[in-house]
């Protein structure tokens, strides 16, 4: 492997322990990623030193950056700041290059600005990413670094990097715990909500980046600490905001932060039961009651909701012209998805039991066709599009629902209508890559599943450890099978494309 190969390989302050686990994965990456070339640099060049001090001194360009920060990552990846009052801190300079140039690594991939115009989208954030990690200071224990924890954790998370997304977020999580942030001494209401959001914030990231790695949460599942405030009130507040003006009639509510926190309560249980089938082979009334109650507690959330929060083409217009049509979809991606993580395991089990087992399998399909509506939804809607890197993620594992109806359904109709779902988030996925180093990750564990259907349709979809991590880990290294197998998924696009008795036969998949 040469040099221009290392640079972007995934780095850390300081080495592994010799021999450890993460030791061990990193080798397993390079090896494969050198016998493979999977680090090619493509035909781009590459991004130049000056590239930093010059997006600081330029005040169109870094104005832009963070416009399409909050834009396309805040509310999505994470949601911790008051956007008024964060552009006027940036104009008055009272933002520090650390928490700036970590934002900018995510959001200069969606730049149309000449000067990143010659730079892969995906290679744009890596001189900001190296810039911030240089200024960051494990002994200032403050906001500013917990707010650049949970900023370069997103960026790790979406190259892949999980080991390091999982330090991040977990050092963040500790200087929440060391300055009791729920707590702190606040100038006014803005700052105290802000403090209030980083903190969940790394409590939601922890539940899913934890697992990931597999090693314990970091941040207390019941800690007291108050939900989020309405977030249509909190986008209108200022420094001088009467809390009086919160509790007027007539307004409707918008918690939308916190309806994502109540469902990462419930998405923690659902991997924890998951975990708990596969290493304690539960089955029949230990399986079932789980199972139920897991649902009842999503149907809970989804009953619990005002009519104004539901999701409806006409409640998600009204959050898209409030400029929050994104964190909306947000919401809702992680209740669908949720719902086929908890139910995917009965689409092996249904083929042969009905009854029960039978509803939950139809669940699973019923919400990865609404999760997947939702997609397409919001790409049809200008300025809601969904582009975060967590997306990809989701949209495999809907596919994978839809190879299983081509695999088994009888009905044409419904293996017609999967069909022109696989294509369309093939498309969706295509898009997703031009910016994201993390979905050829998603799109190397689709063909990888799909290269286990190829070898037995019957026990694809059984839970057993494999298919734990492709469900619940975001960067399970998955996609390390040969390359040579389907290298430009052609396969998985002629899937889509295929009649439907062609899906039985396996031979021309």
């Amino acid at each position: 492997m040469d040099a221009s190969q290392a640079k972007y390989l995934p780095s850390s302050p300081r080495g592994p322990p010799e021999g450890g686990y993460y030791a061990k994965r990193r080798a397993k990456l390079q090896d494969v990623a050198g016998s493979q070339g999977l680090l090619q640099g493509g035909p781009s060049p590459p991004a130049t030193p000056d590239l930093v001090n010059d997006t600081l001194s330029s005040n169109e360009l870094r104005r832009e950056l963070i416009e399409l920060y909050f834009d396309y990552i805040h509310d999505q990846f994470h949601c911790m700041y008051h956007r008024v009052t964060f552009m006027e801190d940036m104009s008055n300079g009272r933002i520090s290059k650390l928490v700036l140039l970590a934002m900018f690594a995510l959001s200069a991939r969606f730049s149309n600005n000449q000067a990143l115009a010659g730079i892969d989208p995906k290679e744009r954030g890596e001189l900001y990413r190296i810039e911030s990690e240089r200024l960051f200071r494990i002994r200032e224990i403050t906001p500013e670094s917990i707010q650049a924890c949970i900023l370069l954790g997103a960026y790790a998370a979406a190259n892949g990097d999980t080991d390091v997304e999982n330090m991040y977020y977990s050092t963040g999580g500790r200087m929440c715990l060391a300055l009791d942030l729920p707590n702190r001494m606040t100038m006014n209401l803005i700052e105290r909500e802000v403090n209030l959001r980083m903190w969940w914030s790394i409590s939601m990231v922890d539940v899913w980046s934890s697992t990931a790695v597999r090693l314990p949460r970091i941040m207390p599942a019941n800690n007291g600490v108050p939900l989020p405030m309405d977030d249509l009130s909190f986008n209108s507040m200022r420094s001088d905001f009467d809390p009086d003006l919160l509790h007027e009639s007539g307004v409707p509510t918008s918690a939308l932060f916190a309806e994502m926190l109540k469902l990462n309560r419930i998405l923690s249980r659902i991997i924890d039961f998951n975990q708990a089938c596969v290493t304690e082979h539960l089955e029949g009334i230990s399986l079932i009651s789980g199972v139920r109650a897991l649902s009842h507690d999503l149907d809970l959330w989804l009953e619990n909701l005002p009519e104004h929060l539901r999701d409806t083409p006409v409640n998600f217009r009204y959050f898209a012209s409030q400029g929050l049509g994104r964190m909306f979809a947000a919401v809702y991606l992680g209740y669908y998805h949720y719902g086929q993580l908890l139910n995917y395991q009965f689409l092996s089990s249904a083929l042969e039991e009905p009854s029960e087992f039978s509803q939950h399998a139809d669940k699973c399909k019923h919400f990865a066709a609404r999760l997947c509506s939702l997609v397409y939804r919001t790409h049809a809607t200008p300025g809601s599009e969904v582009l975060y890197s967590a997306v990809s993620h989701i949209l495999v594992i809907a596919s994978t629902v839809q190879i299983h109806t081509l695999l088994f359904s009888g009905d044409e109709s419904e293996i017609r209508i999967s069909k022109v779902r696989l294509e369309r988030n093939f498309e969706i996925l295509l898009r997703l890559r031009t910016y994201w180093p993390s979905v050829d990750g998603a799109m190397s564990r689709l063909r990888a599943f799909h290269q286990t259907c190829l070898r037995s349709k019957e026990t694809s979809f059984v839970l057993d450890r494999w298919l734990l991590r492709f469900l619940v880990q975001f960067a399970p290294h998955m996609e390390l099978e040969p390359r040579d197998n389907d290298p430009d998924y052609e396969a998985l696009l002629a899937l889509s494309k295929q009649s439907p008795l062609s899906c039985y036969s396996g031979l021309s998949m």
